[in-house]
């Protein structure tokens, strides 16, 4: 044996979404010592960021109803202290400032020496793999998001005569809802009855589109305003991935498995309608994702993906091992200090009817009702898990699973950064990734402070 490599061992560690906006380096809670140590021992260290590494003033402001998270470049040494050496950019907050704050954003992160995917200056560049050398192997990372705010955050291949555009690395889907037949004919007079028809057959008629783009009507289905109806006996949802968009995925998947070690593919899911998101009573109970996030999950395992990692969600969701390979669906928030930012823009502020002398505490203290919903007021967005995948002879032995809580209940200056949850907080957690991953036959067992999943 002459490389290190050639033993097939491994360790890495998969976190959720990060979105720091403060120092990490100057606090030493052992809780969070201790889940900074599990990091930094792991070969590599991933999670989405869900934020823009931007100096304030740089860039445009998006026009979105989310927060305009900013990370400062100076942070990103602290994020490199907590252990995160890869990073997706591929997610819903990309173009908050532009494609000039898209463009810093890859430049300060190639200055820190992070590893990141899911964004360029065209498709080509947003799709291609990622790489980290470590002395276990050479990682490669995939990002795609399938959440856009708007299709103009995509981005687009470039040709010989003209550039591409700056953008994301997307994974399109289309969701069919399946109706009735009275509800189907009901769609069908709207249709005809407001013009709708006939404004897409005029699209057609002029060149704007094409028939296989929008779509004809038949007996069985019908696409109203946009959206696709199908006639059925129950009403359902149903989704599927872009097919042009999966195999570009898979393409690079089979790239990154010729020349690295270890693939892992990461996937931005968030506010995309499934069964779960109908049916939970509430939106922290929802557990599982859209059919078509399964689907790309699988494939991408069969392309040669040794780890795919969901996020967006921000709550805790199912664990599958699927051939030998893990599928987390979302491992939920892993920090989250997205309400002591320094500055807002304008926006925001106007949405709630405040002027220019309200302070950002002002602006949060009213999307949030001063704490009494949304995320402050749901202690299962500051509960999440950390997971360590350990591998041997290339194959996947054991994942560990270490529970953190990032302080729900404490005042706004103090919550957000994450820790290790021991006692019944930490049990509670446990019992929910073991509850949420059971439907998949995945068993999460007890040990001490952590679970664990044995693979065979």
């Amino acid at each position: 044996m002459l490389y290190t490599a050639e033993q097939g061992q491994a360790a890495l560690a998969i976190c959720g979404d990060i979105m720091p906006s403060r120092r990490l380096a100057v606090f030493r809670e052992p809780e969070f010592l201790a889940l900074r140590e599990i990091l930094r021992g792991a070969d590599a260290c991933f999670a989405n960021l869900e934020s823009m590494v931007v100096r304030y003033g740089e860039g445009t402001p998006a026009i979105r109803t989310g927060t305009h998270m900013v990370t400062e470049p100076e942070l990103l040494e602290d994020l490199k202290w907590f252990g995160f050496n890869l990073l997706s950019c591929a997610n819903s907050h990309a173009l908050n400032f532009g494609e000039e704050g898209l463009r810093l954003q890859n430049q300060y992160l190639d200055a820190a020496g992070i590893a990141h995917a899911g964004t360029g200056e065209n498709l080509r560049q947003a799709s291609s793999p990622a790489y980290l050398d470590t002395p276990n192997g050479r990682v490669a990372l995939i990002a795609a998001s399938a959440h856009l705010p708007s299709e103009q955050n995509r981005a687009a291949n470039q040709r010989v005569d003209f550039r591409g555009k700056p953008g994301v690395n997307a994974l399109g889907c289309e969701t069919t809802f399946v109706v009735d037949k009275e509800s189907f004919a009901a769609l069908q007079r709207l249709g005809t009855s407001l013009g709708f028809d006939d404004q897409r057959q005029r699209a057609i008629d002029h060149g704007f589109h094409s028939d296989m783009q929008i779509g004809a009507a038949t007996p069985t289905e019908y696409k109203y305003r946009g959206d696709r109806y199908v006639l059925g006996e129950a009403f359902d949802i149903r989704s599927a991935g872009d097919e042009n968009d999966v195999e570009e995925n898979l393409r690079q998947i089979r790239e990154a498995r010729r020349q690295a070690d270890w693939v892992i593919v990461s996937l931005h899911s968030q506010d995309l309608i499934g069964r779960s998101w109908l049916t939970a009573k509430k939106r922290t109970e929802v557990t599982e994702q859209p059919d078509f996030v399964h689907d790309f999950a699988h494939r991408s395992i069969g392309a040669g993906a040794d780890v795919f990692a969901c996020h967006g969600p921000h709550l805790l969701m199912g664990i599958e091992i699927y051939r030998g390979k893990p599928i987390f669906y979302s491992l939920g928030n892993l920090m989250m200090q997205n309400e002591t930012l320094n500055h807002v823009p304008a926006y925001p502020f106007d949405r709630f009817g405040l002027d220019n002398r309200a302070t950002p505490s002002d602006f949060f203290d009213h999307r949030t009702g001063n704490g009494t919903k949304g995320h402050p007021a749901s202690p299962e967005f500051w509960q999440s898990v950390a997971a360590l995948c350990r591998f041997d002879k290339g194959a996947l032995k054991q994942i560990e699973i270490y529970p953190v809580d990032m302080g729900f209940g404490q005042p706004r200056s103090q919550r957000g950064r994450p820790m290790l949850a021991d006692g019944e907080l930490g049990k509670t957690i446990l019992d929910r990734v073991a509850r949420v991953s059971a439907p998949f036959g995945t068993v999460v067992q007890r040990q001490a402070q952590r679970g664990v999943i044995n693979v065979e």
